[in-house]
């Protein structure tokens, strides 16, 4: 369990943690396994969640959000969700932060009207759609093409490893509108029922409950109005977006990994081997004590970048740093609760091993270690 003694904290953390951990325990752990094999979660599990303010973090409330971003209180709920041990429920859930972030901050009333506000209740699920086959770090390269033709614009290619992509009701996508490079990048709200879309979905290693999905935009036609800020600038909101889910992909990795430890731990205390209990050998408790030793200083990290971040600071390369700290912690982790575990780590339905599974989508989404390190050296000035 992430524990709540911190200072940064208030009492309405506290408060929202309590509710978010009981809708988990409720709602959400004990159907993990059953959800993986069905590939998919409900979709009334997005009303429940809404219906607690899941969705909420950083929306104005005249949309039915928080009405401010605050990134503790989005710690939070990213960890108290994450305890379930399933990335791929968490991706599944939370696919509308990172579709409507860019509609939140530079769309229209009328789009977030149409688009965040059924998005907030669980009525809808929104989807972001950046990558391309080609490739996926080199935002600036994509060639998914936007032409105006009249009052609408016509959208041309295709996008992949698209989270909630097989059932997103609206799509906030990436599109080339000028000429090469990050200046002829805009993004539009596309419809999911828009005809001449269609949606292929990815079998993967892990996240088996989040639907990923290659899409194909033929001949699209996308109202011009649902064009998010003025075209061009599509390259600065992909930018922005990358930061925050780089954080959120640090704090879900630390409590994946003391999910692991607590597994582990538990076992240990209960397994028996040549006449002891696994954790009265020496090597398994240094195995443990290692594994809580690097949950606690990413945890301590994590926390006061959240907290730097609610002062208006933004400290690109520190969070660069962290995803990378915070991803290598969770691989020791599922490796070393995986050792404790033997056999039984790997049998399909156990904690363990659907973690060790999901620990390399960890590690690239949002950026890889390759990318993070080399933002935060440009970011440093070296």
């Amino acid at each position: 369990m992430i524990t709540a003694s911190s200072p940064f904290y208030t009492d309405e953390h506290h408060e929202f943690r309590e509710s978010v951990r009981r809708f988990v325990a409720e709602e959400v752990t004990p159907n993990v396994h059953e959800w993986d094999m069905a590939g998919e979660i409900p979709r009334d599990l997005y009303y429940t969640a809404g219906a607690i303010g899941i969705f909420g973090d950083g929306f104005e409330s005249e949309y039915g959000g928080h009405g401010r971003r605050d990134a503790l209180l989005r710690l939070v709920m990213l960890q108290e969700l994450s305890m379930a041990g399933s990335g791929g429920f968490l991706a599944a859930l939370l696919s509308n932060y990172i579709g409507l972030s860019p509609i939140g901050r530079f769309g229209t009333d009328e789009i977030k009207a149409k688009v965040v506000a059924p998005c907030m209740t669980g009525d809808a699920i929104s989807a972001l759609a950046i990558t391309e086959p080609s490739g996926g770090s080199d935002v600036a390269r994509i060639t998914t093409t936007a032409r105006l033709d009249g009052d609408d614009y016509v959208v041309n290619g295709s996008k992949t490893f698209i989270t909630s992509g097989m059932r997103a009701d609206y799509l906030t996508v990436a599109v080339r509108t000028g000429g090469e490079g990050p200046a002829g990048i805009s993004m539009l709200v596309i419809d999911g029922d828009s005809p001449g879309l269609s949606r292929t979905k990815l079998d993967k290693m892990g996240w088996l409950s989040s639907d990923t999905a290659t899409l194909y935009f033929d001949d699209v036609r996308v109202p011009a109005d649902q064009l998010l800020g003025e075209e061009g600038t599509g390259f600065s909101m992909i930018v922005n977006n990358f930061n925050a889910e780089r954080i959120d992909m640090a704090a879900q990795s630390i409590a994946f990994s003391r999910v692991c430890f607590n597994e582990a731990l538990a076992w240990a205390r209960e397994r028996s081997t040549f006449g002891r209990k696994l954790a009265e050998h020496q090597v398994i408790r240094h195995k443990l004590v290692e594994m809580d030793r690097r949950i606690n200083a990413d945890q301590a990290w994590c926390e006061l970048l959240a907290w730097r971040l609610n002062q208006g600071d933004d400290p690109v390369a520190e969070i660069a740093e962290l995803k990378v700290s915070a991803t290598q912690a969770f691989e020791f982790c599922a490796r070393e609760a995986a050792q404790i575990l033997g056999g039984a780590s790997y049998l399909r339905g156990d904690t363990v091993e659907r973690l060790y599974r999901e620990v390399r989508v960890q590690a690239i989404g949002g950026g890889s270690e390759e990318i993070m390190r080399d933002l935060a050296s440009r970011q440093l000035g070296l």
